[in-house]
């Protein structure tokens, strides 16, 4: 941890000393919360976001809101190690080509709705009722990317050993979840005349009342149907990698884990709802994920528990500048160059992809060497080709 501030209700704890203006307001929004519990932790990746910084957690005292998880609920990455230890770049083009064939991108879906045995199967969707309204068209979208930040990578990790890499969420899915129940919650703010200022977009539902748990389980579907997106993809990506190379190949276990969602979990004593936005459990016990950009490293590490970040830690790199900010101010040409001098096969075509390059995001060595109190690392995996939703 690198700093502390105490000028609010709770303390805020910050992995980084140079937070923008408008990100640090709304930690300090979240520390005079009512029902925000003990403190505020803010990690090495944050930049602002909807309601609250993404790169933070929020614990509440019997209390969720739909803004401090997000609309991509359960958005989240996947990682797999191959038996794989060299690969050629027309081997490369040839699995990237057969990846696009095979996993609609952006705001493509497939033309036919996938099996019910692909969507997650141990809740009851007649009690959900967004995600009952919205069932049919998910099972449209699962297995396929999405957009924006979310990419399907092959890297080569520190003893050369090929891995790939898929970051997505939900879809629409998540994205319905969160906009029913955040406009809820504004509209029973309201009618409560809660002392919170709406225009701190962090209306909230109490879990001892039906909206809030009612949310907080069609939430959990949205973070399982996110994992079995990433699975339903992986074994796409796994199809390319044997159809393309000669040699038998070995899929080492998944890494598949979410960095969107809040969670009943126990804390100093206390139970409470660990909301995660834009950060990644980091317990002993787990396994995380933190990816660079498509012209940087990504890092496979082990969780510390740190219980000042609520056992967390960052979910990425972190954007230093906005989607139409990059595409104003970075260099086209300079990106490209920069990617291509590294033999990367990236997905840099015209202005409009430079909200996703390298420049656009904080240096992910700087995040790293920042919480090395919240994670050791296991690996650290250079990138080989990028495919961006």
């Amino acid at each position: 941890m690198r700093l502390t501030i105490d000028s609010e209700k709770l303390p805020i704890k910050l992995w980084l000393d140079d937070m923008e203006d408008g990100a640090m307001q709304q930690a300090r929004n979240l520390a005079n919360l009512p029902f925000a519990f003990h403190h505020i932790a803010i990690m090495a990746d944050a930049h602002f976001g909807f309601g609250m910084p993404i790169g933070g957690i929020l614990a509440t005292d019997e209390t969720i809101i739909p803004n401090a998880v997000g609309v991509d609920i359960g958005c989240g990455m996947c990682a797999v190690k191959t038996s794989l230890n060299s690969i050629d770049e027309a081997q490369l083009k040839q699995i990237m080509g057969s990846i696009r064939k095979a996993i609609p991108l952006g705001f493509k879906r497939h033309k036919k709705a996938k099996l019910h045995d692909l969507m997650p199967q141990d809740q009851k969707i007649d009690t959900l009722p967004i995600v009952k309204s919205e069932y049919n068209n998910a099972r449209t979208q699962v297995g396929t990317l999405g957009g924006g930040n979310h990419f399907i990578e092959i890297q080569r990790g520190a003893d050369g050993a090929v891995w790939f890499m898929i970051h997505s969420g939900s879809r629409n899915l998540g994205y319905r979840v969160a906009n029913h129940y955040n406009k809820l919650a504004i509209s029973l703010n309201k009618k409560w005349k809660s002392s919170i200022p709406k225009s701190w977009q962090l209306a909230y539902l109490p879990m001892d009342d039906k909206p809030g748990q009612i949310y907080y389980r069609e939430m959990h579907y949205c973070v399982e149907f996110a994992q079995a997106n990433r699975i339903l993809m992986q074994e796409r990506v796994k199809e390319a990698f044997v159809e393309h190379i000669s040699e038998d190949i070995e899929f080492a276990e998944p890494i598949n884990i979410a960095h969107n969602y809040a969670a009943c979990e126990t804390h100093f004593g206390k139970k409470v709802y660990v909301h995660r936005k834009g950060a990644t459990r980091a317990e002993t016990r787990d396994t995380g994920i933190i990816p660079g950009s498509q012209g940087n490293s990504s890092y496979i590490v082990c969780g510390k528990s740190n219980p000042e970040s609520f056992n967390s830690c960052a979910h990425g790199a972190g954007r230093k500048l906005g989607r139409k900010q990059a595409q104003r101010q970075l260099n086209l040409e300079r990106e490209k160059k920069e990617l291509d001098k590294r033999q990367i096969l990236h997905s840099l075509r015209g202005k409009r992809d430079l909200d996703e390059a390298p420049g656009a995001y904080k240096n992910i060595e700087t995040v790293m060497a920042r919480q090395q109190d919240l994670v050791d690392i296991v690996d650290i995996l250079e990138p080989l080709a990028v495919i961006k939703g």
